[in-house]
C-alpha cells in the first residue's frame, strides 16, 4: 500500500500509541481525535458524548480505527460506571460510524476496536468469530457496540470489528499490572487457575491491525487472539519463568470479589477464543506462544 491517511481514536491509550507510532513508521499520515480544542495540526476534535465529530477533518482518510473507551477494569462496577462503560462505546461508535458514512467520499476501511468479552464465558470450548454472544455485562455491550458500527457498514465503508484478547505489555493495560506484582514474587494464580486466558501480543495486535486497515477481503468480527489459548495456571508459570521469580500465591474468588466486585467475575470467567479468520488471511504470529508473549514484552520489543 502507499502512504495513507489515517485516523485514530483512543490514540493516547495501550494499543493506540503503538498503533500510530507504527503508522508514522512507515511514513503514513495519522489524525488523532481529541475530546478537547485541538492544539496541533494532526489532531481533530470529536465529543461522543454529546456525538459530535468534526467531519470535515476526516475528508480525504483512507481508514479510520475507533479504539476509544472508558477502561473495563479501572474503576468499581458501580451501576454509574458500568453506564460510562457502555456509553462510551456505543455512543462514540455511533457518533464514528455516523460522521464517515456522511462523507462524500468514504474512508475505504472503518476498523472497530471491540473485545472478546463478546463471547461470555465459553468453558473449555473453542471458540471463533462463527460463535454467537454469550451472556453477561459485557457480552452485552460488545453486541450494543458492534451494532452502533451500522451506519458505516450500510453505507458500504469496508467495517472490521478487532475483538481483541488480553494484551501482553508490561506498559499498559490489564497485563501491565501483573508485570510489577510478579516482579515482586507476590504473583500466582487467580482461582483455581483453570480459566483459559485468550492473549495476543502487543506487537502482533499492532501488525493484526494494520491487517485490518489494508486487507480488502477483511470485514465483520475478526478476533485479535494468538492461535493457542492457555489457562491462568499456565500463564502464571509463563510469567514465574520469563520473570525467573516464585508462582506460590493463590488469590482466592472471594478476595477478587472483595477487591473488585462484580468485574471479578469475568476475571474468572473462561474465554477460549481463536483467531480463524485472521489466521486464514494468511496472517502469520510474531510471537504464538504465551512465552513468547511474555518475553517480548518483558525486553519491550514491542514496536
Amino acid at each position: 500500500m502507499g502512504t495513507m491517511r489515517i485516523a485514530i481514536t483512543g490514540s493516547t491509550g495501550l494499543i493506540g500509541t503503538a498503533l500510530q507510532r507504527s503508522l508514522r513508521a512507515d511514513g503514513h499520515e495519522v489524525l488523532r481525535l481529541v475530546r478537547r480544542a485541538p492544539r496541533a495540526a494532526d489532531e481533530v476534535a470529536w465529543d461522543p458524548e454529546r456525538q459530535t465529530v468534526d467531519t470535515a477533518s476526516l475528508a480525504g482518510c483512507d481508514s479510520v480505527v475507533h479504539l476509544a473507551g472508558a477502561g473495563v477494569g479501572d474503576h468499581r462496577w458501580t451501576a454509574a460506571y458500568k453506564k460510562q462503560i457502555r456509553d462510551s462505546r456505543v455512543l462514540g461508535t455511533a457518533a464514528i460510524a455516523e460522521a464517515l458514512a456522511s462523507l462524500d467520499t468514504p474512508p475505504r476501511s472503518f476498523v472497530c476496536g471491540t473485545a472478546i468479552g463478546y463471547y461470555g464465558d465459553t468453558g473449555t470450548r473453542r471458540v471463533d468469530e462463527s460463535a454467537p454472544p454469550g451472556d453477561g455485562f459485557l457480552a452485552g455491550v460488545c453486541v450494543d457496540w458492534e451494532a452502533a458500527a451500522e451506519p458505516a457498514v450500510e453505507a458500504g465503508i469496508r467495517t472490521a470489528f478487532a475483538r481483541t484478547g488480553l494484551v501482553v505489555s508490561r506498559t499498559g493495560g490489564a497485563w501491565g499490572r501483573l508485570f510489577p506484582i510478579f516482579k515482586a514474587g507476590l504473583g500466582g494464580r487467580l482461582g483455581n487457575g483453570s480459566q483459559y486466558w485468550s492473549f495476543i501480543s502487543l506487537h502482533d495486535h499492532v501488525r493484526a491491525l494494520r491487517r485490518l486497515i489494508d486487507d480488502d477481503t477483511l470485514s465483520g468480527p475478526v478476533n485479535l487472539t494468538a492461535p493457542e489459548p492457555v489457562t491462568n495456571r499456565e500463564a502464571t508459570a509463563a510469567m514465574g519463568k520469563v520473570l525467573r521469580r516464585p508462582t506460590l500465591f493463590t488469590v482466592p474468588p472471594p478476595a477478587l470479589r472483595l477487591a473488585l466486585g462484580e468485574f471479578a467475575d469475568d476475571v474468572l470467567q473462561s474465554q477460549r477464543v481463536v483467531p480463524t479468520r485472521l489466521q486464514d488471511s494468511g496472517f502469520t504470529f510474531t510471537h504464538p506462544t504465551i512465552t513468547a508473549a511474555i518475553r517480548a514484552a518483558q525486553t519491550a520489543q514491542m514496536d
